[in-house]
């Protein structure tokens, strides 16, 4: 990411370039997941919809709130935030959401499975931040606080008596969506 000919006071633009690298990189999949998120919302059915439904209206402005301080501390260090449809679609390194119209415990298993890339790479991220620009590392922080609630709200839905998630071993979305299917 090329960053202008200023940036924030006492950071290099060298090192204003990477961070706004690693932020872009974060705006990219939050942008993503508040798609993912609403798409769920639209495609969810069965016997939990409602609160499904309604769980993921707060998460999804929640992320949109993300994207945009986001993309305005790339702003701020000089950075351009790219956040057209094409572009994110370009710059990001994972394979789009593979469920369509699913019951609420295939979507939740599969979004557990989201959240645990944005939220690990989240966290690989802030421990990067930590070491060169704590401003954007502690914007970070915040999100990932937030993040990590929004999968404990998922994960609540997936979780038996005895501590269990339906769809613990579960590697892709998919494969974790039939696990809680065949839970439940």
């Amino acid at each position: 990411m090329t960053v202008t000919n200023f940036t924030v006071p006492g950071m290099d633009k060298s090192t204003a370039s990477e961070v706004a690298g690693i932020l872009d990189n974060r705006m990219v999949a939050l942008i993503d997941l508040a798609l993912t998120l609403k798409h769920v919302h639209w495609n969810v059915v069965g016997p939990n919809f409602i609160a499904v439904h309604e769980m993921l209206d707060p998460q999804v402005e929640s992320v949109r709130a993300m994207v945009d301080a986001t993309a305005e501390r790339i702003a701020t260090l000089g950075g351009e935030p790219v956040g057209t449809p094409a572009s994110v679609a370009e710059r990001r390194s994972w394979t789009d959401y593979s469920l369509g119209r699913a019951l609420a415990t295939e979507h939740l298993a599969a979004l557990d499975v989201v959240y645990d890339g944005v939220n690990g790479d989240h966290r690989k991220a802030i421990a990067r931040l930590g070491e060169i620009d704590p401003v954007s590392e502690d914007l970070l922080l915040g999100q990932s606080a937030d993040l990590e609630l929004f999968q404990w709200f998922i994960r609540a839905h997936l979780e038996s008596s005895s501590g269990q998630l339906a769809s613990a071993d579960a590697t892709s979305e998919k494969e974790a969506a039939r696990a809680a299917k065949a839970a439940g």
